[in-house]
């Protein structure tokens, strides 16, 4: 009955239109209907006040359904009060459903073995090295690293001229079209010479604009998913996407996992800068995606949440067992 009222309605339909239509039903019930469906958005009133979602939702038109779908249907989940018990569910549900292997391999293949494969060096090393901490020491960040993992991370390196379309940016990290739509912004909780609140990384002239204070550690554990032991790092990044910039160019929504991709390139690179300069990074998509669109000041629609990553200093005298799974 809702997709005969909404193909009824592709087009402005008045009471007495959409009665006739449904003529077997009484004018009560359609207009009970009717407002249940305008109540969660399916419908829209002529003489409604414009919502700016459903207007910043035309720019999406040539995503959707598909894209439009998976945005918003996996926003603000619920999740688990107790991240301890979740844990304690999984363990014993690995007694009769054993946890899933990392590799795979085909037994009846022709194999080729390999060279053994130098690990020694700086970069062996920091990439052995990255893990995901989950304990944090109380010494502030210093300023200057902070500086050096958002520049190495998200500041543009270079300019490059396209003819016919204008200038590029370089990162260092992959950018479908190289259009860039991931922004960065820090809450900063400890970083030496820095005031705490929230900050926008403008990746063009490397320096950190002011957007407001920060956040209660109890709000911040609330909106972590409830990962309590997130809300010690001495500072957070949130990485957003501007859709846009990417829409701009590819206008069919395969591309929305290229722009999930570009977040997940720049977290780790993220994470292997800050174990470079040994600190201890994480990285998480467990967040409430309304409420922190909320302390960023952005729509959810032109601009949206899609990973959280931070870092602090390493805690005295923990070895990597402590360090966490991931």
């Amino acid at each position: 009955m809702t997709c005969s009222i909404l193909h009824h309605c592709s087009d402005w339909r008045t009471l007495q239109e959409i009665c006739a239509f449904l003529s077997e039903y009484s004018e009560f019930s359609i207009r009970k209907t009717l407002t249940l469906l305008c109540e969660n958005f399916v419908l829209e009133r002529s003489d409604a006040k414009g919502d700016p979602h459903q207007k910043a939702m035309e720019d999406w038109a040539s995503w959707n359904p598909a894209a439009g779908f998976f945005h918003f249907s996996t926003k603000d989940t619920n999740f688990a009060a107790d991240p301890l018990g979740a844990m304690r569910d999984f363990m014993l549900r690995a007694k009769h459903d054993p946890m899933p292997l990392p590799s795979k391999n085909y037994p009846s293949a022709r194999t080729t073995k390999l060279p053994t494969v130098q690990t020694t060096g700086e970069l062996p090393e920091i990439l052995k090295a990255r893990r995901t901490w989950r304990m944090y020491g109380n010494e502030p960040v210093p300023f200057k690293t902070l500086a050096e993992i958002l520049h190495l991370t998200f500041g543009i390196q270079g300019w490059v001229d396209v003819p016919g379309l204008g200038r590029v940016a370089m990162k260092t990290s992959p950018s479908c079209g190289c259009l860039h739509p991931v922004e960065a912004y820090v809450l900063v909780q400890r970083v030496h010479g820095l005031k705490n609140g929230i900050y926008h990384y403008n990746a063009a002239r490397h320096q950190l604009e002011w957007l407001r204070e920060g956040v209660s550690r109890k709000a911040l554990e609330k909106n972590l998913g409830n990962q309590w032991w997130f809300t010690k790092a001495a500072f957070l990044v949130l990485m957003t996407a501007v859709f846009g910039r990417t829409r701009w160019k590819y206008e069919f929504p395969r591309v929305y996992r290229g722009i999930l991709l570009e977040a997940g390139h720049l977290c780790q690179t993220f994470c292997l800068t800050a174990t470079w300069r040994g600190l201890a990074p994480f990285c998480t998509i467990g967040y409430a995606d309304t409420q922190w669109e909320k302390w960023l000041g952005i729509d959810g629609v032109t601009e949206s949440l899609l990973y959280i990553a931070g870092a602090g200093t390493r805690p005295a005298n923990l070895k990597g067992a402590h360090l966490g799974e991931s």
